[in-house]
């Protein structure tokens, strides 16, 4: 993989977790946040489907490299989720 392929696949990771946290509507992660979000979303979204036997539904290839979009934007949702969930703020910001 050539540094172009990682760098495309960081950008295609990085929109992944934004759309993730948004459709949760957490907007703590930043941009490198929403980048693990996204790899770790896919890794998350394509091991619950396989154990469910779900299709693959998009998967964009780069340089050889596949990556699950639908499954990674599940996943970075249900991190999301996970994550606005343990460290929820108190009533007055804290």
């Amino acid at each position: 993989m050539t540094l172009v392929g990682l760098l495309v696949l960081l950008v295609i990771a990085g929109v992944c977790g934004v759309i993730g946290s948004a459709i949760i509507g957490s907007s703590r992660a930043g941009c490198l946040g929403s980048i693990v979000l996204g790899f770790v979303g896919a890794w998350l979204g394509m091991w619950f489907a396989r154990h469910l036997h779900l299709p693959v539904l998009y998967v964009l290839h780069v340089q050889n490299e596949s990556f699950p979009v639908v499954w990674s934007i599940a996943g970075a949702a249900v991190l999301s989720a996970i994550v606005s969930g343990v460290t929820r703020r108190g009533p007055y910001g804290f």
